[in-house]
């Protein structure tokens, strides 16, 4: 096979044929001398809007391919990128490993190091997916919150109840990620995200893709344990001994995985006191904001190409004049508003999209960088600035989602009555005036920011676009510190994905659950080795 690249096709003549036709003209071939082709990588050129183009790179079969190669010097041979889990490590494991969270860091490490025979087990606070939905729902209905399986916790982490978008700017050399991508079409995820380069699986199908991959490792020799919680950790010597689950039981182990979410919060104070090195680290805080998806479509792509692609995104950047950097996050088009709460007493907001993204409204947090100059230096510091912005939420709407116009957040006037943006919420809802919420500096930030994002994308900052707080749970505001081998300094245990500080979103976090993986196999043979060689 050889990769062409650069191949630009009007998204309204977007053809099998005319990609064979396009392809044949830059290689000055026939087109029957093309057999077949394989989409690579699949972008949006929306640079001439209305006038928009698929960018592709793609793999040909051709006939004579090795003349094409010798006379075409921008063509090359599709390279071998194929990714391979290897097992070198001699010591040996008296305890099958213990991975701490399901989310996409946990999921993906104990999928690899299940495949390999290393039996893991799996602990997850929350629920099994099937039965986290339904505890969802009934929270957006009532209110009533479960603490330990809600939007942040349960089978698949806080992502499965987001948009699903799978994008990342980790550079992967060794192929993980198409690997991850790969066992997630294998267990029902769309085709389209192993190209696509904003690839999304939506909420609705991720559920069912989770559930796939859980029996799947399954089967490959892990085991799960639902509505369990990490409540102690043993250490002697400096190792990780044993950890106690529940506050009742106890499980011997020799490695323990730390595939935490970034609300555990719990969980961190037990490793802060238990001398885990923990330090705090920058993060964000802000408003989720809401406008019709019509005009962001309209205004990015032009409104005659609305009918031939998907919803439009953004993605926007600005630095204050204090230098606060603002940014756009976790950008949900046709998509929901969530109460995203995971403690009694608190609220924090959160987005997502189904995989039609079929809603009225797009979203995204709109979001304010913060450090220890706002929440102070000790190492868990930054939590309690998380609390405290969101018991001032929760305070405001009365354990409803306080929303606002960003027109009476700019008169700092509390909300009455709405303009042509109607909320698109699950969870219940109040008006409110969400200065109430933040600092001034913060305030003024996200005023400065929307007003600078307005002529970037016109309208983005009109008076009708609707703010929901506090959009708190950007990324883990501590990072758990590990050394080279991803352990952390008591031996034993691996920190790991979002929770721990090294991931931000799905793909980076499964990518790093992977290389955990990789470190254990580095270092302990493989459990399945140990049982019938060892224990025969």
């Amino acid at each position: 096979m050889i990769r062409i690249s650069q191949i630009k096709i009007p998204i309204k003549e977007n053809t099998r044929d005319k990609i064979i036709l396009e392809c044949s003209r830059k290689l000055r071939i026939n087109k029957s001398n093309i057999e077949s082709y394989k989409i690579n990588k699949r972008s949006i050129d929306a640079r001439k809007k209305p006038d928009l183009f698929y960018v592709y790179e793609l793999d040909l079969v051709v006939k004579d391919e090795e003349a094409i190669l010798r006379r075409s010097k921008d063509i090359m041979k599709t390279p071998k990128e194929n990714y391979k889990f290897e097992i070198f490590g001699s010591k040996r494991l008296k305890h099958r490993p213990i991975i701490v969270g399901s989310g996409p860091c946990g999921l993906f490490c104990s999928y690899f190091l299940a495949e390999a025979g290393y039996n893991p087990l799996i602990v997850e606070r929350g629920e099994k997916i099937e039965d986290r939905e339904k505890s969802i729902e009934r929270f957006f209905e009532t209110g009533v919150l479960d603490p330990n399986s809600n939007i942040q916790f349960g089978e698949g982490g806080a992502g499965t109840f987001s948009d699903g978008k799978l994008n990342t700017l980790v550079k992967d050399k060794k192929y993980r990620q198409k690997r991850i991508f790969e066992i997630l079409v294998e267990n029902g995820a769309p085709e389209e995200i192993l190209y696509e380069s904003k690839p999304h699986i939506g909420t609705d199908i991720l559920r069912n893709v989770i559930k796939n991959i859980r029996n799947k490792i399954i089967s490959m020799g892990g085991d799960f344990l639902f509505n369990t919680t990490l409540t102690d950790i043993n250490i002697s010597d400096g190792k990780v001994v044993s950890v106690v689950l529940n506050n009742d039981r106890e499980v011997d182990t020799d490695i323990l995985v730390l595939a935490l979410g970034h609300s555990a919060r719990d969980t961190f104070k037990i490793l802060y006191e238990k001398g885990i090195n923990i330090t705090s680290k920058p993060f964000a805080v802000g408003v989720r904001v809401q406008h019709l998806q019509k005009d962001i479509d309209r205004l990015q792509y032009g409104e005659e190409n609305l009918k031939f692609i998907g919803k439009a995104s953004y993605k926007l950047t600005y630095q204050t004049k204090n230098k606060r950097g603002v940014y756009t996050f976790c950008m949900c088009p046709g998509g929901y508003v969530l109460n995203a709460s995971s403690e009694k007493g608190h609220l924090a907001v959160n987005g997502m999209s189904n995989h039609e993204r079929e809603s009225e409204n797009a979203n995204s947090a709109v979001i304010v960088t913060v450090s220890k100059r706002d929440y102070g230096e000790g190492p868990l510091d930054g939590i309690r600035y998380q609390r405290l912005l969101e018991e001032k939420a929760f305070k405001l709407g009365n354990g409803a989602i306080p929303i606002q116009t960003l027109g009476d957040f700019k008169l700092n006037k509390e909300t009455d009555e709405l303009g042509k943006i109607k909320p698109v919420i699950k969870g219940k809802y109040k008006y409110s005036n969400l200065r109430d919420v933040f600092s001034s500096e913060i305030s003024s930030s996200i005023i400065e920011a929307m007003n600078y994002f307005d002529h970037k994308i016109a309208g983005f900052g009109s008076d009708d676009v609707i703010l929901a707080a506090v959009e708190s749970r950007t990324s883990s505001p501590i990072r758990i510190i590990r050394d080279d081998d991803l352990e952390s300094n008591i031996e034993g245990i691996y920190p790991a994905g979002e929770g721990a500080g090294y991931a931000g979103g799905i793909t980076s976090a499964a990518i790093d659950g992977v290389k955990v993986a990789e470190a254990i196999a580095r270092k302990f043979i493989n459990w399945h080795y140990f049982t019938l060689n060892i224990c025969k």
